[in-house]
């Protein structure tokens, strides 16, 4: 494992140096708004990548501390080799499964309180929203939310599933995406057990097949071309769905108005390894997503388990429909494995890392199994770049 680690090290750090040499010819100029101009088929459709969970462990947020230069805390370092993919999505999600402390006050296991730089690394990799629903909701109470939810808009980053009144928890977040509004909504199987804070049933969206449908409609009729749907969901450290995760995929996929399927994506967060993707009633689901910021992960058995830090990053293509009303459908989909490599602090493409001479193939192969293990590849699903 050690040396697998410090192979990794040594071709990421080649890697960032040649991505960032040949980045400026490959990319396009940017826009005012941060994003690469708009391809020629800019007016048909829009991409949308989504990846895993946020979970900084102590020693990660040491490390972030280290990049700051012992004055503050700086993640950008660490999610730099995933900001060529990205930045050039119309559109990019994330899953921010803590909440931030204040003050110096950061935590890890098993109560999390990330600090609240985090937010400007993600902004400033390219995401443009945030799932904050999770079972580590409310490791912090309401003020934890209120932190969180600040520190995000502070940096630009939208979010969903988290609320700090009940007028924002009825609000649908809404994101461009290219030619298209798209509507993310989030929900969480549980909070660790920690109660909803007293009067504010609303502060963390609870998952629910009835209220999920409900507010994938009300999104639909508040003007979304598209409704994506995060869920911190599914059995802790299993690679497969469980029965629940099965369950409710079919059920969320097979809801229609009309012609129209109520929800296009489906993002699943919790496992901390990465599951299986596979087309449900048509529309996509990814399992589980792994984890793309951890730290030293231990499984249910307490043993070391390398696959708390592997994960990947979701790629979904979708083209504007042939009229008006009509869904806008996926046509291309692909995943892209990463690692967090524990001893460098960084997250690494692996596909990218393996073409260094890094020795990743064994780890590579194995998200792949994985992912395509309910047989997604033949539904068009393919690894990309």
């Amino acid at each position: 494992m050690i040396a697998r680690r410090r192979q990794v090290a040594l071709a990421l750090t080649a890697m960032l140096a040649a991505g960032a040499a040949c980045q400026a010819q490959r990319h396009q100029p940017p826009t005012a708004a941060g994003r690469p101009a708009p391809g020629p088929s800019a007016d048909r459709g829009f991409t949308l990548v989504a990846s895993g969970d946020v979970l900084p462990h102590s020693p990660i947020i040491d490390r972030a501390h280290f990049d700051g230069g012992g004055a503050g805390y700086d993640f950008r370092p660490m999610l730099s080799g995933v900001k060529p993919v990205v930045s050039r999505a119309d559109l990019a999600l994330c899953h921010m499964e803590t909440v931030y402390g204040a003050n110096g006050d950061y935590t890890g296991d098993p109560v999390f309180k990330s600090p609240p730089e985090v937010a400007q690394g993600l902004a400033a990799t390219g995401y443009d929203g945030c799932s904050t629903a999770s079972e580590h909701s409310l490791d912090d109470g309401a003020e934890g939310i209120r932190r969180t939810l600040d520190a995000l808009d502070r940096a630009g980053v939208r979010h969903a599933g988290s609320a700090r009144t009940e007028a924002e928890a009825r609000t649908v977040t809404m994101l461009r995406a290219g030619p298209a509004k798209v509507a993310h909504l989030a929900y969480t199987y549980d909070t660790n057990g920690h109660p909803l804070p007293g009067g504010q049933s609303w502060a963390v969206n609870l998952v629910n097949e009835n209220r999920i449908i409900g507010d994938a409609r009300a999104a639909r009729r508040a003007g979304a071309d598209a409704v994506v749907v995060s869920l911190h969901w599914g059995t802790e450290w299993q690679d497969q769905p469980d029965g629940q995760q099965l369950a409710l995929a079919r059920q969320l996929t097979a809801s229609r108005t009309g012609a129209r399927p109520d929800i296009d994506l489906i993002l699943g967060t919790h496992a901390h390894v990465p599951q299986a993707y596979e087309k449900v009633n048509g529309t996509w689901v990814v399992y589980g997503l792994g984890d793309q910021i951890a730290g030293e992960m231990y499984n249910n058995d307490e043993v070391q388990d390398p696959r708390g830090n592997e994960s990947t990053l979701g790629r979904f293509t979708f083209t504007r429909p042939a009229r008006p009303g009509g869904r806008w459908e996926v046509t291309k989909a692909e995943f892209i494995p990463q690692l967090f490599d524990v001893d460098a602090g960084r997250v690494v493409n692996l596909n990218q890392a393996l073409a260094r001479g890094a020795e990743v193939k064994a780890v590579r192969d194995g998200i792949r199994a994985v992912v395509l293990s309910r047989g997604a590849a033949k539904d068009g699903l393919v690894m990309g770049e």
